[in-house]
């Protein structure tokens, strides 16, 4: 797990700097609910989903101009490894939103 972390670029740890923010804010809203935690999660929700497409798809064209740039037949085990780091981002993020909610959940039942 620690060398996919090293192995990250900058696009894919600022993805998910923003998603553990978010689950870190649902986490307070499922301690203490007000509603200024409550409405930050709609924004900081809309965030995740952004940083996670833009990491996926800056990893997808990088993939792209690699295939690109070969001359030559294309290493399509290598191509293939590439999407699934891509896809990486994406799962990340978006088992990170479902987290974050489930706790928003639990915060909206104890206010």
């Amino acid at each position: 797990m620690l060398q996919l972390f090293t192995r990250m670029g900058g696009v894919a740890v600022l993805g998910m700097a923003v998603a553990v923010t978010t689950a870190a804010m649902a986490a307070a809203y499922a301690i203490r609910p007000t509603e200024q935690r409550l409405a930050l999660m709609r924004p900081l929700s809309l965030a995740t989903i952004f940083a996670a497409l833009f990491a996926f798809f800056s990893g997808l064209s990088t993939i792209l101009q690699g295939i690109a740039a070969t001359s030559g037949p294309i290493a399509w085990n290598r191509a293939a490894a590439g999407a699934a780091e891509s896809l990486v981002m994406l799962v990340g993020a978006f088992g990170s939103l479902a987290a974050a909610w489930v706790l928003v959940a639990i915060g909206l039942r104890r206010h």
